[in-house]
């Protein structure tokens, strides 16, 4: 029944154990990097960065966004593994006879973070995060508020001036908070997007899982 749906046990724990296969995707979502920040470049190896070109980059920009959605399943996945003590893939668990891995692990983590505010770096990420917030807020206001504190904020002040200034705060006090905690990110993110740093960074996730899917071993006990 989906009443009896846990999210912990139904979907944290097995997600803990595809952290090989998160490693592969994070490779193609870095390949796609790649090549759409060399098309932008309009260069492999320059490092300036020029405006989007909707032209030519539309489809390329469309899949940078996957990284939201990839980064954010990633980072699930490495905490869950460090969380649970799960192993990143079934052929892992039976060639070391280990459970977590702990070094496959954080950099799930990782480059999932930077691969979800990758997009951020041409997009106002705080911006958007703050606009969905205060519509949140606004939206919940409206529908739980009772008719008497609507009457009694009336008084004092024309309600819906009340609501654009509780929408102009909310967005103001959480585009700063992303703003602040995601700007190190971006910057790191950013710079591993030049064209020469992402072909490394894609070869290093396909490496890795391959060794995870393929042969149960990490880099980290390769080396």
């Amino acid at each position: 029944m989906i009443f009896n749906w846990d999210f912990t046990d139904d979907f944290l724990k097995p997600l803990a154990e595809f952290g090989g296969l998160f490693m592969l995707i994070l490779g193609i979502i870095w390949s796609i990097y790649v090549a759409y920040e060399t098309k932008r470049r309009g260069s492999f190896k320059t490092r300036k960065s020029e405006e989007w070109d909707f032209d030519i980059t539309k489809f390329l920009k469309g899949l940078t966004y996957l990284g939201f959605l990839v980064g954010l399943f990633t980072i699930l996945t490495g905490a869950a593994e460090l969380m649970f003590d799960r192993p990143p893939t079934n052929r892992y668990e039976d060639v070391t006879e280990n459970a977590v891995n702990i070094f496959t692990a954080i950099m799930l983590i990782v480059l999932g973070i930077l691969a979800f505010v990758k997009p951020g770096n041409d997009l106002p990420l705080a911006s958007l995060f703050g606009l969905v917030a205060a519509s949140a807020v606004l939206i919940i206001i409206t529908l739980v508020l009772p008719p008497e504190v609507e009457q009694v904020i009336g008084a004092f002040i024309n309600f819906r001036l009340f609501l654009f200034i509780v929408f102009i705060i909310i967005f103001a006090i959480i585009a700063l908070i992303i703003k602040f905690y995601t700007s190190g990110f971006m910057a790191v993110s950013k710079a591993l997007s030049w064209p020469p740093l992402a072909v490394i960074v894609a070869a290093f996730c396909f490496l890795q899982a391959f060794l995870l899917l393929v042969f149960g071993v990490s880099i980290s006990g390769v080396f």
